[in-house]
């Protein structure tokens, strides 16, 4: 039986106490900031639509938008298992952002949400990222980057598609993301024995063609690292006149073909000693493309010797340099775009034996992803715009307070000592309250 006090070691002359009687205390307050973004932009309604509900109607106790909000504030705040909405559905909080007064579905009834998931779902989720890829901008831009990559998830059960890949050298999953700047467009769950690039042409088309329905003017460039230069790809964005700018492995064909500006940065770093990088451009045809195409190879002859790199390139017309540093070398942000997603979100928790299932946990932590880009937005002009998911989930979401729910109001009593008052009051403003 537990003690109705707790006492501790005295604070000087005062006593030191504690018991359990202070009422609903939450650490997720800031829950309500991320719960106004949702319902301006509709995300998780839109995605809500993409499910087929086979229910009995009269036996529905918790709708569909309801259960998919609950799994994407709970990612967003942290929580990143079915387990944890055990104690969640009674939260406060979680019932305040969902518009409910009564406890919210549990970890059982979430789960068998995610079980009816299938190919059909997947498709029209990535539809919505899609159109709001398109609604984020006022009028359509010259041009747009789109970067692809490839990662794994390492697995540790029995999941459908589970496989051994020799480079991560473990069990894992392959999936395919696509970005366009801070934009998440595709989260793509693939199995590892494949080849890295593996459909990720037909998703170019798809993505293509969807984004051209709307933009037709628009300039649009592939960049992605060697692992993608396949002659399919090439050969696809050539005739669909869709620009490139893609990593190319190096061989001895195009290390004797740059030799000549390899014996120049030699010659400089002995004269002076510092490490020596430069562009050249050059032709270059592998036996499997079709034609000739651009190639950047990158010069650098340094204290530890040669480190050549090469990009094979669509765009004429820019010069090298600007081709290899400005614009392949910019990729590297995506990469943190995926720590977002399986650092600090989950995508990386893909423990369902069934293969849908992993593929829709994925996609929601690319949902939840997607609001804090929006609530990054609503930070333009203050210290925390460029901070990390975990720390913006930190300081602006793990927020304590004492919540006080009656019949005519729910209160959250904030403390008094929060160092963002400035900030989330603006924040507050910037969604339309006064």
């Amino acid at each position: 039986m537990l003690p109705e006090t707790f006492t501790f070691t005295p604070l000087k002359k005062r006593q030191i106490q504690a018991d359990f009687s202070g009422g609903h205390i939450t650490s997720d307050a800031g829950l309500l900031l991320l719960r106004e973004i949702d319902r301006k932009s509709r995300l998780t309604e839109r995605v809500a639509n993409c499910l087929v509900d086979s229910r009995q109607t009269g036996k529905v106790k918790h709708e569909l938008v309801d259960m998919i909000r609950q799994r994407v504030y709970g990612i967003a705040c942290g929580y990143e298992d079915l387990n944890d909405h055990d104690s969640l559905r009674s939260d406060l909080t979680f019932q305040t952002a969902l518009n409910r007064l009564n406890p919210l579905a549990s970890k059982a009834t979430l789960g068998r949400m995610e079980q009816s998931i299938d190919r059909h779902t997947v498709v029209s989720a990535h539809q919505v990222m899609w159109q709001r890829f398109i609604d984020s901008y006022d009028q359509p831009p010259k041009r747009i980057v789109l970067d692809f990559d490839a990662t794994d998830i390492e697995l540790h059960g029995n999941q459908q598609g589970k496989f051994f890949n020799g480079y991560y050298d473990h069990y894992c999953y392959l999936p395919l993301y696509v970005f366009c700047g801070r934009h998440l467009l595709v989260s793509y769950l693939r199995p590892s024995n494949i080849d890295g690039a593996k459909h990720s042409w037909a998703i170019t088309s798809l993505l293509v063609k969807f984004i051209r329905r709307h933009w037709p003017e628009t300039q649009i460039i592939l960049r992605a690292d060697s692992g993608f230069c396949r002659h399919r790809m090439l050969r696809w964005c050539d005739r669909h006149k869709v620009d490139y700018v893609v990593g190319l492995a190096r061989n001895s064909r195009l290390q004797q073909q740059a030799e000549k500006g390899f014996e120049v940065a030699r010659q400089l770093h002995e004269l002076t000693g510092e490490k020596q990088s430069f562009c050249m451009p050059m032709a270059y045809a592998a036996h499997s493309w079709d034609k000739q195409r651009f190639v950047v190879a990158k010069i650098e002859v340094s204290d530890k010797g040669d480190n050549p790199r090469f990009i094979v390139t669509s765009l004429l017309e820019e010069k090298a340099t600007q081709l290899y540093r400005e614009l392949y070398c910019a990729r590297g942000e995506m990469e943190n775009r995926i720590k977002d997603q399986q650092l600090d979100l989950f995508a990386d928790r893909t423990s369902s034996p069934r293969w849908w299932v992993n593929q829709w946990r994925m996609l929601l932590s690319g949902f939840a992803y997607m609001l804090f880009e929006d609530l990054r937005r609503l930070l333009q002009g203050t210290e925390l715009e460029r901070v990390s998911i975990h720390t913006l989930r930190l300081k602006l979401l793990k927020l304590g307070a004492v919540v006080i729910r009656n019949t005519r109001k729910v209160r959250f009593l904030l403390s008094d000592a929060y160092p963002y008052k400035e900030i989330f009051a603006g924040l507050y403003k910037r969604l339309g309250f006064t």
